[in-house]
């Protein structure tokens, strides 16, 4: 039987959910999850915990926010006066938008707080600062 290492293709699926048990991510309905082990193509704890594993096996594992999508920093957050964002932009609390930064990279922000003189765009990722769970099962080790 062939145990996943790094450079190995890995085909998995998984249901992720949060510690009040709702799903933020799932393979279900879909064709597994394809990656190379240890690429950096999936967070480092759950690429960690899959290392060793063999096709047909099934575990579940919990990965603290430091090995997912890292702790939430309030630095991450800005306030930008609003009449420096174009009206035709939505700005609704939990829309996703993308920010320019001056070397020319699109940063993904949310929008967090709207009021009438600024809108407080978050650049965390929306899964920063919590632990997450995954029930895996890999359907393949090339």
């Amino acid at each position: 039987m062939t145990h996943a290492k790094a450079g190995d293709t890995v085909r998995i699926h998984y249901t992720g959910t949060l510690s009040d048990g709702s799903v933020f991510d799932s393979s279900e309905g879909r064709d597994p999850l394809e990656f190379e082990l240890g690429a950096g193509n999936i967070i480092p704890g759950l690429d960690r915990a899959i290392d060793g594993m063999s096709a047909g096996e099934q575990k579940t594992v919990t990965v603290p926010s430091a090995e997912a999508y890292g702790e939430y920093q309030d630095g991450a957050r800005q306030d930008v006066p609003r009449d420096q964002i174009p009206s035709h932009i939505p700005l609704d609390p939990g829309t996703m938008l993308q920010m320019q930064t001056p070397d020319g990279r699109a940063i993904p922000v949310t929008v967090a707080e709207v009021s009438e003189q600024t809108v407080t765009l978050d650049a965390n990722h929306p899964l920063a600062g919590k632990d997450l769970t995954f029930a895996v099962e890999v359907v393949s080790v090339n």
